[in-house]
């Protein structure tokens, strides 16, 4: 643990990920505007939707640049942009930095974190840890801090 952090609640977590997902509004709407002709897609303007899988590329390029935000800024910077300015920092048990593999790992987790749905597994996980640790946080061996 770092000297002088506490470990970020569920609300601090929240409020970091609203302010990365403005971010991703500011910076996605436009180019949907400009590739799809709307502002925020909707059902129909998906060329390749199949049943519950939305397949459009433009959608998946969204996705991967979303995923690679998370694992680059928290893995290289321990934070995303939410998150710094919040003063939150993702840090490995030790308190340095995640690097790029257990920030990866922690990522990818965000899918059984998510489950079954509003990222209930995580917030009990979170709610239920002294460390305030979703279930990524824990096989990852990573914590989210707060350094103010």
């Amino acid at each position: 643990m770092i000297r002088g952090a506490r470990y970020a609640g569920l609300w601090e977590r929240f409020f970091g990920l609203v302010i990365d997902g403005v971010l991703f509004c500011v910076f996605f709407f436009p180019i949907t505007r400009m590739v799809k002709g709307v502002w925020l897609m909707g059902a129909t303007d998906h060329r390749w939707a199949y049943g519950l899988f939305i397949t459009d590329p433009l959608c998946l390029e969204f996705l991967a640049v979303i995923f690679l935000y998370f694992v680059l800024l928290e893995g290289l910077a321990g934070a995303t942009l939410g998150k710094a300015v919040l003063g939150l920092r993702v840090v490995q048990v030790d308190g340095s930095k995640p690097g790029l593999l257990k920030s990866l790992l922690r990522n990818i987790l965000r899918v059984i974190d998510g489950l079954p749905a509003f990222n209930i597994v995580g917030v009990i996980f979170i709610l239920r840890s002294k460390e305030k640790a979703r279930f990524g946080d824990r096989r990852a061996g990573t914590r989210v801090v707060q350094l103010r």
